[in-house]
């Protein structure tokens, strides 16, 4: 994709105004921030460092740990086996992975590829519980953690956990995307990463984005909050976040034994994303037009959750916006947002004909933080 840069003034004084504000309060290290209308750029800055300890700057092509950036490219490589015949949204889990077979109050329970796809699995994270949880005593991982873990090793730690609740019947954020992604490496016979690159990554010419670092010294150093200022992360670091919390591990990235986490494992630059985000909102042709227009709709009307937010319901892979006003965000009503662990936030407003992308190395700042509020407001010139 060929950007066409058509600056704001305004709108770009207003969303450096909230990275300056950022930095200045040492909430987050570094961050690259990416807005287009009309497919132009109207908004692009890039700001503190890559590495701090190093002084490394950030430059627009520094690849960043994706975290959940992950999912709805994941989504769409699943809408793309859909619309070949390859995958049903009503196959069961089992059809695919025969000794996948959690159990709900002492009994088996039925997984669709759509309730995975959604949320509503009863699968969970185990960073929404305490360190006691069920989660942690099976040594599950959330996909951030565990350097060297087969997909294989997690999903029989995984199965062991009873579920949440009964699938269907509620939203819960979850490893549902790991568990797409074994399902993705079955029906297609090769590998995750074999599968994204042919549905997404190489029909966009995504080619800094992957499972793997095509230059480890060249990502983005991820850091935790902090104070009185972020914290360099480490193997085993463990960040508090919504009454619970996330353990990192950021040499998983660099082990390619780690299995390839469908929800969490790719590495890419904001400027890749951006292109990403651009194709869904104009319906570019890698993607199967009708299922990629289901995804911008929430697929989950019935259900409400803290974990969503109130307003905010779910399509395929990214949360859909039912109501701003209960929101409490100026994007229009059917906009459609996410984020990523390491520190990462995007949105599209197809009613304002815009994508945002907002890449940072500092968790959980970047992601749910006073910055992404900043940048939001700034973005629609709200106070």
């Amino acid at each position: 994709m060929t950007w066409t840069e058509r600056r704001d003034p305004a709108l770009a004084a207003r969303t450096m105004k909230a990275l300056d504000a950022a930095i200045r309060d040492k909430r987050i290290v570094g961050g690259v921030l990416r807005i287009a209308r009309d497919g132009d750029l109207v908004a692009h800055h890039v700001i503190g460092f890559a590495d701090r300890e190093s002084r490394r700057a950030m430059t627009p092509d520094t690849p960043f740990r994706l975290a959940s950036i992950t999912k709805p490219i994941v989504a769409v490589t699943v809408l793309d086996l859909i619309d070949r015949g390859v995958l049903s949204f009503d196959d069961a889990v089992t059809k695919w992975l025969p000794d996948f077979r959690p159990r709900f109050e002492g009994r088996p329970a039925t997984i669709t590829i759509r309730q995975l796809l959604t949320h509503t699995s009863g699968l969970a994270y185990g960073f929404w519980e305490q360190s006691d949880g069920p989660y942690h005593r099976a040594r599950v991982s959330d996909g951030l953690d565990a350097p060297g873990l087969s997909l294989e090793e997690n999903l029989r730690r995984l199965v062991t956990v009873p579920l949440a609740f009964r699938p269907g019947s509620a939203f819960l954020y979850s490893l549902a995307f790991d568990v797409l992604g074994a399902i993705i490496e079955r029906a297609t016979s090769g590998s995750l990463p074999e599968a994204v690159a042919r549905a997404v990554t190489k029909p966009l010419a995504m080619s800094s984005t992957g499972f793997r670092p095509l230059d480890p010294e060249l990502l983005a150093t991820p850091y935790a909050d902090g104070r009185p200022e972020p914290v360099r992360m480490v193997d085993g670091i463990y960040v508090p976040f919504a009454g619970a919390g996330a353990l990192f591990a950021p040499s998983r990235a660099l082990d390619p034994r780690s299995y390839p986490s469908g929800g969490a494992g790719m590495i890419g630059t904001a400027e890749d994303f951006h292109v990403f985000l651009e194709a869904l909102r104009t319906r570019h042709r890698f993607a199967p037009q009708p299922l990629v227009d289901d995804m911008f709709q929430d697929q989950i009307p019935s259900l409400v959750s803290p974990r969503l937010g109130e307003g905010w319901g779910f399509g395929y892979g990214a949360a859909v916006l039912r109501d701003p006003k209960s929101a409490r965000v100026p994007m229009n009503a059917g906009s459609i947002r996410w984020g990523g662990a390491y520190g990462h936030y995007w949105w599209i407003d197809p009613s304002a004909r815009l994508s945002a992308v907002l890449f940072t190395n500092t968790a959980f700042e970047g992601m749910a933080g006073k910055v992404t509020t900043d940048v939001v407001n700034a973005v629609y010139g709200a106070a």
